[in-house]
């Protein structure tokens, strides 16, 4: 039997959940996907066009297709800007386009998302968590409102909460997902801006609550600037638990990370993730996680895929015990 893995994020970091985990057998994946975003080619496209954001959705539907192909590697093809100015095609992803014009033709964002899925082979389903066009705001530590989710980093202050002053509602297929799933994770990404845009809507809310399965969030490796500047493991935590989000397990990396590629991130206002205490309501493990080619740090995909499938074989071993007692 396949156990049903659901990745709620958005950015880079889950498409490299997804790169990592396509290829575990037995296991069906299900990315559900945030569409606050308003920056760069994806709000350009949004405002023109008015469709919800589809940059995430790219970047997840290349990391989870089949093979790496010609096509797949234009996807993520960026026309020149060289003076900025983002006019005509210029400063556009052709993966942006492409859905886009998807979009238009089959009147309908869901389905071009499917129908491009198709195309790729994509292993697994990759779900908008809503078909909305929204716009997430923050209210910042001293009840100062930010509205786009390109803004909110910007902003010299702390982040307080996310929200939506719009009546959002997810996608049902997003509900079903999370409804029949065994193993649910959250991340890798921007706690606020990529993983918190999509739990915040009520009926995902709900049906994370409602769920049965194990809530695995997978812990930032370094803090981000204007989102979670001196968080902590416990703080990223925290931040998750006050929007109503459950977790069960914390998967930390325990990678030494080179000092002289530390110290150029510390440059940059970025600080190691630690763990601070000794004791949680939650389990945390920690493991190698990460590699340093190009001297950046990235999660690396092949270790991702080692610790899924612990996970996943932890499931099934749990399963069997319970067989045993009855």
């Amino acid at each position: 039997m396949k156990r049903r893995v659901v990745v709620i994020g958005g950015g880079h970091g889950q498409a490299q959940i997804c790169r990592g985990i396509k290829h575990i057998p037995n296991i069906h994946i299900s990315a559900i996907v945030t569409v606050a975003d308003d920056g760069g080619s994806t709000g350009r496209l949004r405002r023109q066009f008015n469709i919800p954001a589809m940059g995430d959705i790219r970047n997840v539907m290349i990391a989870l297709a089949d093979k790496e192909t010609l096509f797949s590697n234009l996807m993520n093809y960026r026309f020149d800007d060289p003076e900025g100015k983002g006019e005509d095609v210029a400063g556009h992803n052709l993966g942006n386009l492409i859905l886009t014009a998807l979009t238009r033709q089959t009147g309908s964002f869901f389905d071009a998302v499917k129908e491009l899925d198709d195309v790729l082979n994509v292993k697994g389903e990759i779900i908008p968590a809503t078909t909305q066009v929204i716009t997430l705001y923050a209210r910042m530590e001293d009840n100062v409102i930010v509205a786009g989710e390109a803004n909110i980093p910007h902003i010299d202050n702390h982040i307080n909460r996310v929200f939506y002053m719009d009546e959002v509602h997810a996608t049902d297929e997003a509900v079903d997902a999370i409804r029949r799933a065994d193993l649910i994770i959250y991340g890798i990404g921007s706690v606020y801006t990529s993983v918190l845009p999509n739990v915040i809507i009520p009926e995902i809310q709900d049906a994370l609550y409602e769920s049965k399965a194990e809530k695995v969030y997978f812990c930032n490796a370094m803090t981000q600037p204007g989102e979670t500047d001196g968080y902590d493991m416990e703080a990223h935590v925290e931040a998750l638990n006050k929007h109503g989000v459950q977790v069960d397990k914390v998967i930390m990396a325990n990678d030494r990370i080179p000092k002289k590629i530390r110290e150029h991130y510390e440059e940059e206002h970025q600080q190691v993730v630690r763990c601070s205490k000794r004791n949680h309501d939650y389990e945390v493990v920690k493991v190698p996680l990460l590699n340093f080619r190009d001297g950046l740090i990235r999660h690396d995909a092949a270790k991702i895929e080692k610790t899924v499938e612990a996970l996943v074989d932890d499931l099934d071993k749990e399963k069997k015990c319970r067989s045993h007692q009855k």
